[in-house]
């Protein structure tokens, strides 16, 4: 296996840009997602890393090796596509062989490496089944298996869950990350489902319009996102946003929304008079009768061991709060809010950047620590 580096990766078809200036590294065994919406960019980025597309400008590397510009046939990666890409006329046998055949390799050892790929995937007793008999999963498998016999080195996987019903899904999150995990494979994964990224990933990439917004491990880009955009991305519910406007210093722990003062965590830059934004997820907003920061309830969604409330501030902001089942909550009901205020993120409302809180520093000398470890 190995590392893959890209640097101010750029593509444009005529007037469009698909990818803008995009560098980040994929360490090797490790499983990187690229995530975002459709038409960010983040299949043409898997697409210019396995050589199907050439970059406009940028480097690729793979193991240290500058693959910019070479055919997909030179990379010695594998691609497993979200629609199988399998053969119909051959069986599941001859479809995981056939990488092997091509290359020219003799028949016991195709032999032996397609039935310890069967194994892996626990396809062994399909080996002889013709592919078009067999279910949307069973296929995905088949094309996972055609893409570990090669034994590259590395895995790109353009979103290949998507054909998937939600329950099986999550069941193919489960074993693709442990499939992961024995083969040491370093994988490159492309997807617009956050819980598909949440799930797997090592590091995640979230890209929008062309760009990467941010680049980091799936708790540090839901605790401490860099941007309104990955904030509002990531999370189901999506993060919740109360406008203000204030000029804070370095060092300052609360904010005013109105009469009510919020804590907040340190912060660690300052901001001249600006408009600005206060966002915390749904899960971090309790009800609390003693707060000054006043809602009426407008809707309740059960959901089981939790209710997800919808109200509106007195000042016009709408959010939702991810609150205990049993919490008493009904429509036209008037509350107090209250928020964990070391889950609270402050946002720049023009540019859509996040402000610098000491709590960005702990989560990335965490990361560090990490890093040092790994």
């Amino acid at each position: 296996m190995a590392e893959i580096r890209v640097h101010h990766l750029h593509k444009a078809f005529a007037d469009f840009t698909a990818v803008k200036d995009s560098s980040f590294a994929v360490r090797d065994g490790e499983f990187f997602c690229l995530l975002g919406p459709s038409g960010c960019g983040k299949t043409t980025t898997l697409r210019m890393i396995a050589g199907l597309e050439l970059p406009t400008s940028g480097q690729i590397f793979l193991a240290d090796e500058d693959v910019s510009f070479r055919r997909a046939s030179e990379r010695d990666i594998a691609f497993v596509f979200q629609m199988f890409a399998l053969y119909p006329h051959m069986n599941v046998r001859r479809n995981i062989a056939f990488p092997l055949v091509s290359q020219g390799m003799g028949r016991a050892e195709i032999a032996r490496q397609v039935e310890s790929a069967a194994q892996t995937l626990r396809i062994g007793h399909l080996l002889d089944k013709p592919v078009s008999q067999l279910s949307s999963g069973d296929r995905q498998r088949v094309a996972l298996g055609r893409a570990i016999v090669r034994q590259p080195k590395a895995f790109l996987m353009d979103e290949p869950l998507g054909a998937l019903d939600a329950e099986f899904r999550e069941l193919m999150c489960r074993e693709l990350r442990a499939l992961h995990d024995r083969l040491g494979a370093t994988t490159v994964y492309v997807t617009h489902d956050q819980m598909e990224a949440m799930a797997m990933a090592d590091v995640i990439a979230v890209m929008n319009e062309g760009a990467v917004e941010q680049l980091g491990p799936p708790r540090e880009v839901y605790e401490c996102p860099a941007s309104v955009f990955v904030a509002d991305f990531i999370g189901a519910p999506a993060m919740n946003f109360l406008p203000f406007e204030a000029a804070l210093a370095r060092g300052e722990e609360a904010i005013r929304i109105g009469p009510a003062r919020l804590g907040v965590p340190q912060i660690r830059e300052d901001v001249s008079t600006r408009p600005l934004l206060a966002g915390v997820r749904p899960e971090n907003v309790r009800l609390a009768d003693d707060s000054d920061l006043r809602a009426e309830v407008l809707g309740t969604e059960y959901l089981g061991s939790s209710t997800v409330v919808t109200l509106a501030t007195a000042q016009g902001a709408s959010l939702r709060a991810k609150v205990d089942a049993a919490t008493p909550a009904r429509r036209g009901d008037h509350v107090g809010l209250a928020f964990d205020a070391r889950a609270v993120s402050l946002f720049d409302a023009a540019s859509g950047r996040a402000l610098r809180t000491a709590r960005d520093d702990a989560l990335h000398a965490v990361r560090r620590q990490g890093a040092r470890h790994g």
